[in-house]
């Protein structure tokens, strides 16, 4: 797969979306003028330099995003970046409602763009705080043992998404309660959707 071509498979996804085709399109556009490469990954497109995962385009019920999977290592000018939700340590997005705030952001776009592309290649890494470490519940690997296709599933999610679900089933006292908080999230989880994402 060539930088900056377009790929059956995203074309293909984009084919099916519901919502956010345009913009998902033109954010696409973007990207590809930057030399990148293209595919999907936890059912979202996903941009990578040199194989490396560099951002993705995901929508929620009340915006769309870029997410930049370093986000937290930039420079951030136009202070437009979004930390998702309290847990994640590395990535930040940047928001948006409709077309025209694309069109209109274009070169800013473009920029963060370049420079999440830059801090990819210089080989940087983000020092993760250390939390507090919280083994898999009894009743997950149950669960797991019970749907192997549950258990492929869940480790398919982000390290952000699967640690968000580990610490929400992990927090109940009682078993019964643990149990149905599984319950609850195993169509979320078979759909590849974190604890925190709305649609």
């Amino acid at each position: 797969m060539a930088a900056g071509e377009m790929t059956p498979k995203v074309d293909e996804y984009l084919g099916k979306a519901k919502r956010y085709k345009d913009e998902f399109a033109e954010l696409r556009r973007i990207a590809l003028e930057c030399g990148l490469t293209e595919d999907i990954k936890w059912k979202n497109i996903c941009f990578m330099s040199e194989g490396k995962n560099v951002f993705l385009v995901h929508g929620f019920k009340e915006y769309f995003a870029v997410l930049f999977m370093k986000g937290v290592l930039f420079k951030d000018p136009k202070a437009i970046l979004i930390q998702q939700t309290p847990n994640v340590q590395s990535a930040r997005q940047i928001r948006f409602t409709s077309l025209e705030q694309v069109v209109e952001m274009e070169p800013i776009i473009k920029a963060y763009m370049e420079e999440a592309i830059a801090i990819e290649k210089s080989g940087v890494e983000v020092e993760f705080k250390k939390q507090e470490e919280v083994g898999i519940p009894e009743e997950l690997q149950q669960k797991f043992d019970e749907m192997p296709a549950f258990k492929e599933a869940f480790e398919g999610l982000t390290p952000g998404r699967q640690r968000a679900y580990i610490l929400f089933f992990a927090t109940p006292k009682q078993a019964k309660t643990r149990e149905s908080r599984i319950e609850k999230n195993v169509d979320r989880i078979m759909d590849g959707i974190g604890l925190n994402d709305r649609f």
